[in-house]
């Protein structure tokens, strides 16, 4: 089973700290493992919140960015992951493209449209 990788800040969670309760509702029907993955620095952890979410945070505290493909080799080793047993949703394009560069399927989430029906199609196909 494969698991859940979860954009944190203006995806799962507002700029105010606020989890995304339809989102949240969604990621519970699936018991695949979830993890957040951010890159925010101590100071933003708490400002955003990152401590009191419901599944486990990754950060690298801004070295390096997610925008760079070296941030998903290294949460991958980290956790002893392999690409192939990971799917991801993430909000910024050119973190969506850094993942995809390493292999990693990733969708991107266009949190303007907030269209979960097309994230649980994405899900729905991939998480086994």
């Amino acid at each position: 089973m494969k698991t859940i990788l979860v954009d944190a800040v203006h995806c799962f969670v507002s700029k105010d700290g606020e989890i995304f309760q339809k989102m949240y509702e969604l990621l519970e029907t699936y018991s695949n493992r979830k993890i957040i993955l951010t890159g925010a620095n101590d100071e933003q952890f708490i400002m955003f919140k990152l401590e009191k979410m419901p599944y486990e945070v990754f950060t690298l505290k801004h070295n390096p960015e997610k925008t760079d493909p070296k941030y998903y080799e290294i949460m991958l080793k980290n956790f002893n992951f392999n690409k192939n047993n990971v799917i991801y949703f993430e909000h910024d394009v050119n973190a969506v493209k850094s993942a995809q560069s390493i292999g990693i399927n990733t969708y991107y989430y266009n949190n303007d449209k907030k269209d979960l029906e097309s994230l649980k199609k994405f899900l729905d196909e991939n998480v086994i």
